[in-house]
């Protein structure tokens, strides 16, 4: 009788099962990331509680206990245990504490490339109570100032290979009396100290807690620059609660304790050191580090070092599949991809090509309260909708519109939302669970990224700028960004920082720079629209020469339209929207076109570079 009671409930069980099933296909990936989710709430409701304070410097402190031996950064030919990094990070504590006078709270920026030096100065900094402010190593001149600014670093440690873009700024750093470390044995400029010989002078002994008493969940750990419509690089505020929210993408990807992940992304980026860095660190795992990213080398690597993950933006995997294929592509241990803005056709091909890898979609800003996670593998989509996570940081897709560059209100004067499968702007209510911490000393920015009464008189939401559906299933769809800011090469470009340096030029009036889509590529690639300053010839020398001083390889506008007369809106905002939608295409556009051809400048463009580039001819 009781087997009978046993076999009846198992069948109806079963039976129940396969309804949901049928209903939901994805329902034990819902039931996963609904447990995963529970856990990473409760021990961050226990890191909260916890006293003293515990941060990922003391999970790592942690790991060094339990697995001293473990490897935890392989670079180039060399190989460093959790214990050794330890031991080098106190080095770096204790040389940068008496050299640089460093006490609690100060902030030290990091001007370096991938690389050791980079992982242990950041944890000596964590060791003192120091905040980090991450550079893009990209950066130069008026930039790289107004990065000082931001984060009021007293302290600025650079790589040797970046000795020459400090020397530019050097003057004024001095004068505002920031320390300036180079990564080198000595130094004969005056103004800048050497580092790497006070580091090997010092003691690896361990530093006392002591000195980073007064750290708590709330207080900022890292500035994080990212772009936006300033037209200059903003300090994204990361305490300890984004820090550690971060690094759970790793768990909620299905990462384990014995994979070995390759980062090559830039640790001054939030995917290479938040998602790439800090989640390995929560794991235990080691990290493959690279300087950059080499497509010839990538698979080669993943073979040398056994990594069963990698990251990815949507560009690399195109870059990937674009190889020449080869007879070992599919000879390689990775098993689980994570990373964002991977392409659906892009997508197939890779799986296609390099075998049965689990692609681990993720979607979230630097800076924002809210992100997506494509737990169930579903191909083109940014994210899975899960009740659990709209519960913690309830948001909405509402209508915009694209012209005006507003949201739609209602008779009321409340934003609209869109049903399924309808696009509409992503915003997120800012609350206790879901704070939005904004930019250091910039508290105009900050309020532009609020929405005010959005459903109800009183609520305030976080802006994301980004266009998102989301289908009957509940899977997340990007559609496009809003607002002055483009991303190309896995790099988001301010158009404003662009025309600046543009109207720097002596024949340009006015310039109006957007992002344009080219067939086959991720993102957008930078165009400008000018205005030329009257009886001037456009130069196309003098304009190449500029862009190359003063700006990064991928923000540099690879095409250049020449109007009569700038388009502007009722209350002259450029119009950029229609000047995207129109090209690069000379057999439609009568203005006269120029291309950036790579080492010899503006050139006029012809119908036939056009088709090469529509073709894949020619690689942007």
């Amino acid at each position: 009788m009781i087997a009978y009671i046993l076999y009846t409930a198992l069948a109806g069980l079963a039976l129940l099962l396969l309804v949901l099933y049928l209903r939901n296909p994805y329902i034990f990936q819902d039931l996963s990331y609904t447990i995963n989710a529970i856990k990473i709430a409760i021990r961050m409701s226990k890191f909260k509680k916890q006293k003293p304070f515990y941060s990922i410097l003391d999970c790592f402190l942690d790991q060094v206990a339990r697995q001293p031996h473990k490897k935890f950064i392989v670079f180039e030919e060399s190989s460093y245990t959790y214990s050794q990094a330890d031991k080098e990070s106190n080095r770096v504590a204790r040389a940068l504490s008496e050299h640089g006078q460093l006490k609690e709270g100060d902030t030290v920026a990091l001007f370096l490339g991938n690389e050791p030096h980079f992982v242990w100065i950041w944890l000596a900094l964590a060791k003192l109570g120091c905040r980090a402010s991450l550079l893009n190593s990209n950066i130069r001149s008026k930039s790289l100032l107004h990065c000082f600014s931001c984060c009021e670093a007293k302290v600025l440690v650079a790589g040797a290979d970046l000795r020459g873009a400090v020397e530019e700024v050097l003057p004024t750093l001095n004068q505002q009396g920031v320390r300036v470390f180079i990564l080198g044995e000595d130094c004969d400029v005056e103004g800048i100290e050497s580092l790497s010989d006070k580091i090997q002078q010092a003691s690896d002994q361990p530093l006392s807690p002591q000195l980073r008493a007064n750290i708590n969940f709330k207080s900022p750990a890292l500035y994080i620059y990212t772009s936006g419509t300033t037209g200059l690089p903003k300090a994204a505020v990361i305490n300890h609660e984004r820090l550690w929210l971060a690094s759970f993408v790793q768990s909620v990807a299905g990462i384990r304790s014995d994979d070995i992940i390759y980062v090559y992304l830039p640790l001054y980026h939030s995917s290479g050191f938040l998602m790439g860095l800090c989640g390995a660190i929560e794991k235990g795992i080691t990290v493959v580090l690279r300087r950059k990213f080499s497509a010839s080398h990538f698979w080669n690597d993943c073979r040398k070092y056994n990594v069963t993950v990698i990251q990815y933006i949507g560009e690399i995997m195109r870059y990937l599949c674009n190889t020449p294929k080869r007879d070992n592509d599919r000879d390689h241990k990775v098993r689980l991809a994570l990373g964002n803005g991977i392409r659906a056709d892009t997508w197939t091909d890779f799986l296609q090509r390099f075998g049965d890898i689990r692609i681990c979609e993720c979607y979230g800003a630097t800076e924002g309260n809210i992100g997506f996670v494509n737990y169930a593998g579903k191909v083109g989509a940014i994210g899975k909708e899960n009740f659990l996570h709209k519960m913690g940081c309830p948001y909405a897709l509402i209508r915009y519109d694209t012209e005006k560059e507003e949201p739609v209100k209602d008779s009321r004067g409340f934003c609209i939302k869109v049903p399924r499968g309808e696009t509409g702007l992503l915003v997120a209510r800012i609350a206790e669970k879901s704070p939005f911490v904004g930019y250091a000393k910039n508290s105009q920015q900050t309020e532009k990224k609020k929405v005010r009464d959005v459903f109800v008189k009183g609520d305030l939401y976080f802006n994301s700028g980004d266009l998102l559906k989301i289908d009957n299933e509940g899977f997340v769809f990007f559609q496009d960004r809003i607002g002055d800011t483009f991303r190309w090469k896995g790099e988001n470009v301010a158009t404003t920082e662009v025309a600046d340096h543009l109207l720097m030029v002596d024949c340009i009036k006015e310039a109006n720079v957007y992002g344009v889509k080219v067939p086959g590529h991720e993102g957008r690639i930078g165009m400008a629209a000018l205005t030329l300053k009257e009886n001037i010839d456009f130069d196309g020398k003098a304009v190449y020469q500029h862009v190359k001083n003063f700006l990064p390889s991928y923000a540099r506008p690879r095409f250049i339209r020449i109007q009569d007369a700038l388009v502007v809106t009722g209350t002259f905002k450029q119009m950029k929207v229609k000047l995207g939608e129109e090209g690069f295409n000379p057999a439609v556009i009568r203005d006269p076109l120029f291309y950036l051809e790579d080492n010899k400048g503006y050139v006029p463009m012809t119908q036939e570079i056009f088709s090469s580039i529509a073709e894949g001819r020619i690689r942007l």
